[in-house]
């Protein structure tokens, strides 16, 4: 194939996590316009789950929707065009998963070569690194390993799921690994990249990180959703991938979403930390530079990732159970709904804490009273005071389980007790296990992949260091496309209008911390933003909810920023009490700050 024809690979990514719709699969195989179909399933809850599954059930504990539901649909299609499929569905127990493909691929009649991806469970050195010296200590908070760990799982890279195809695989099924692993695994195989080739490993990650949440490149969560069309028939994204690493992401034809510059770019930024440093277990990346084009309708180039070499670790992700939790809801209709709710509220945690007492009971450990429909999300922003419906939303934590049942019970009184309108209650609330997160570095030394394939074992290569010289390769600052003009001088007419006219946002979370990229609509806002976007200001508008520091990144080559917000969860995934425990919203309530710009250029706003 010639140099002006590359070779160039189709991956459609069919599942952002697990419980994501049904049509993914379907629809990528029938599009007919790809080589691979691949599924992300697992977050660090999900494999919580799973765990809880297998000790019930020791077949479980993998995502079963994978083969009940998607395999089902399109395994006949998948071998018969010749399709290939990578999955991380095998969550703490891959063999248990291939097994249930094998079964359902001899019920259909269809023969199929699988491989399954282990070594991620680290459970079993646990006693050993509580005795390591230095001690293991979690990543944000310092602490110390927990006492009652329920999964320990190491995210590894992309390596094993090139030996299994490389060895002739099928469907490739791992246990835990970094997101986009499943699709830098595929190029690796197929364009015969190695373990050096830096830059390759960044842009083929920034490709698995584009479709690993699904419809999220394809215009789900965009800002302006409202330009979004036909939300119910939108395109599962398919990345075409070059020999260089570059790509470009598309959908489905006939299919519904929007492919767009502006789409991408929010999930480029979406759950990364700092942009020139995003650490994955096969390269450091640099996305700073990245740059992003139409390439025809609902088609958009990107390029211009770079990489280092990786660190010498594994990042751990482990998960801990710290007690109980209960969460419920009541809603309150009329005046004053929100003053109501939120009082009533009060009351039920008052009454609570006196009958617990009374039982010789330790008092609640955390409480979180909302007033959902009130913008209780916004804090001291929030402009629904007047609204006449609102919706009580109270959670709880303590350590005995029965503590959590007597508050449970005592939500239901206050449709008869209190506020007039209250209404909503439903069934009394479920009690669960709090299970909260522990992330933790792990040498990679102390970490052996090992894949199967048809049971028979297969070679995964021990990856060399990288020499001194590769890894502190500076990574090339590239001059951004257009000028940056100075920010207007002061003194001429200005007006306030929230962020939302000048940037696109989207957030998202990694454990504690939440992360916010910000993108201008205009190459020439930049400089404006950068003036009065500051850490301060963000740091500033979000105090409410974030208790830690805040870090700015610039992002150049798509004009954006990213802000990294410490501490900003409640502790983040289950063992935060909030109703936004994941920072979805967070990008929405930074869109609202106020920034003062030229009348010029929103005169339609400007005083007459």
């Amino acid at each position: 194939m010639s140099e002006a024809d590359p070779k160039i690979v189709r991956i459609g990514g069919a599942s952002g996590f697990w419980g994501d719709s049904s049509v993914g699969a379907p629809q990528l195989v029938a599009s007919g316009r790809i080589d691979y179909l691949v599924f992300d399933y697992l977050a660090e809850l999900t494999m919580s789950i799973l765990a809880a599954a297998r000790l019930k059930k020791p077949e479980l504990g993998y995502a079963t929707d994978f083969v009940s539901v998607s395999m089902k649909a399109v395994l006949k299609d998948v071998v018969a065009q010749g399709i290939r499929v990578v999955s991380n569905a095998g969550g703490v127990n891959p063999r248990g998963c291939a097994d249930a493909l094998r079964a359902l691929a001899a019920e259909l009649g269809v023969p199929v070569r699988i491989a399954v991806v282990t070594g991620d469970d680290v459970m079993p050195q646990l006693p050993a690194l509580r005795q390591a010296d230095p001690p293991v200590a979690e990543l944000q908070s310092g602490a110390p390993l927990p006492a009652k760990m329920l999964t320990a799982n190491a995210y590894l890279g992309a390596q094993p799921v090139k030996a299994a195809l490389d060895a002739g695989a099928q469907i490739v099924i791992t246990g835990r690994c970094v997101d986009s692993a499943v699709t830098l695994g595929i190029l690796m195989h197929e364009f015969g990249w190695t373990a050096l080739d830096f830059d390759r490993l960044a842009g083929g990650s920034l490709a698995g990180h584009i479709i690993e949440c699904g419809c999220q490149a394809t215009g789900g969560l965009h800002t302006d959703w409202q330009d979004v069309p036909d939300w119910a028939h939108i395109g599962y994204p398919i990345v075409e991938c070059a020999p260089d690493g570059s790509f470009t992401v598309a959908k489905p034809e006939g299919t519904g979403g929007l492919v767009a510059p502006q789409v991408v770019a929010e999930q480029m930024l979406y759950e990364i930390g700092d942009p020139a440093a995003y650490l994955l277990p096969d390269v450091v990346c640099d996305f700073t530079q990245v740059r992003m084009a139409p390439a025809g309708p609902q088609r958009v180039r990107v390029h211009g990732a770079r990489g280092r070499a990786p660190t010498a670790t594994y990042k751990v992700c482990a998960t801990w159970l710290d007690g109980f939790r209960t969460s419920a809801q009541l809603t309150i209709v009329g005046f004053d709904a929100a003053a109501k709710a939120r009082r009533t509220g009060e009351a039920i945690l008052a009454r609570v804490g006196e009958l617990l007492a009374r039982q010789g009971l330790a008092p609640l450990s955390r409480t979180n009273l909302e007033v959902l429909g009130a913008e209780s999300c916004y804090g001291p922003h929030a402009r629904a005071a007047g609204a006449r419906e609102a919706v009580l939303r109270l959670t709880a934590c303590h350590p005995d389980k029965a503590a959590l049942e007597l508050l449970a019970r005592e939500i239901a009184p206050a449709g008869t007790s209190w506020a007039p309108g209250t209404t909503g209650a439903g069934g009394r609330a479920g009690v669960s296990p709090l299970i909260r997160q522990y992330a933790f570095l792990l040498d990679k030394a102390r970490v052996a992949p090992a894949v199967a394939l048809d049971g028979a074992p297969v070679s995964v290569p021990n990856v060399p260091a990288a020499s001194a010289d590769k890894s502190q390769i500076a990574i090339k600052n590239v001059a951004i496309d257009a000028p940056e003009p100075a920010p207007p001088a002061t003194g001429a007419e200005v007006i306030d209008v929230p962020l939302i006219r000048l940037a696109w946002a989207r957030s998202g979370d990694k454990g504690d911390t939440s992360n916010i990229g910000v993108i201008a609509r205009r190459p020439e806002w930049l400089p404006l933003l950068r003036a009065q976007l500051t850490p301060e200001r963000v740091a500033a508008h979000l105090a409410h909810l974030v208790e830690g520091p805040v870090t700015r990144h610039d992002v150049p080559g798509i004009h954006a920023f990213n802000f990294v917000c410490e501490r900003a969860l409640g502790g983040g995934g289950m063992a935060s009490l909030r109703n936004d425990a994941l920072g979805k919203g967070m990008g929405q309530i930074l869109l609202a700050l106020p920034v003062r710009v030229p009348a010029a250029w929103f005169p339609e706003s400007a005083p007459s």
